[in-house]
């Protein structure tokens, strides 16, 4: 009887090491699940959203892996990517906090903010009133929300202020190896605009790009109060594509 016990025991402390295991390949290797704590990332990502990003997208840096050890330099299997990529990345200046941005300027590129208007190497990213704003005029005015185009992708971007401190800046040169983001929610976010606070992020800082919400939920609404559960979880967000 003992020993079926203590044979039981073994076998159930290794499944969790197996489980234990799977979950960190995953983590590390595949997928990884963020949440979204603020609204740099408006009208896009609202707080609350719960995303997954691909770790596999742009191969693998020490920030990769938990505890970002310093084993190896630059990326493995590396994939570059591509303007308009919504991505999580480790800050520069301090690389234990995560950022959520998306990237607007690639390594080599000129860019200067003029107005509101993106301009890279003397091409400028068109902007055009967004016409699907049914679900967002209920919280900000039609004109704030604008759609940016680049080549294959287009997405939403939220301008409340005209000439807001990061309306128009000077130029900035994007280093080789180095990206420059900004956040969505143009006139409240901290962002490659700000060099001092974000500047141009080295490659090896991005952890993958952000794919899709498998949960959303409302945070100002506290979760003792059932009957307004109906609005606390955004269940027509769950599994959007991130775009």
């Amino acid at each position: 009887m003992r020993s079926k016990k203590k044979t039981n025991i073994i076998d159930n402390v290794k499944t969790l090491i197996y489980a234990i295991l799977i979950a960190f390949f995953i983590r590390t290797f595949i997928i990884q699940p963020f949440t979204i704590p603020s609204g740099s990332m408006l009208p896009n990502l609202l707080v609350g959203d719960y995303l997954f990003v691909s770790k596999y997208s742009y191969g693998y840096s020490r920030y990769s892996l938990p505890f970002s050890p310093n084993i190896f330099q630059d990326r493995i299997f590396k994939k570059l990517p591509e303007r308009g990529d919504v991505v999580v990345f480790r800050l520069p200046k301090d690389p234990s906090i995560d950022y959520i941005k998306r990237i607007i300027g690639l390594p080599g590129d000129e860019v200067i903010i003029i107005n509101g208007t993106i301009h890279i190497n003397d091409n400028f990213i068109a902007q055009y009133q967004n016409k699907d704003t049914d679900k967002y005029t209920s919280i900000y005015p039609k004109r704030s929300l604008v759609m940016e185009q680049i080549p294959g992708k287009s997405y939403s971007i939220l301008n409340l202020e005209e000439n807001g401190i990061g309306d128009n800046t000077g130029v900035y040169i994007v280093p080789e190896n180095h990206y420059f983001f900004m956040g969505d929610n143009r006139d409240n976010s901290l962002d490659s605009r700000f060099v001092d606070q974000v500047g141009y992020v080295p490659f090896e800082n991005l952890i993958g790009r952000a794919e899709f919400l498998f949960f959303s939920s409302d945070k100002s609404i506290p979760l003792w109060k059932v009957w307004k559960w109906h609005r606390k979880f955004r269940v027509d967000r769950i599994f959007n594509k991130i775009e």
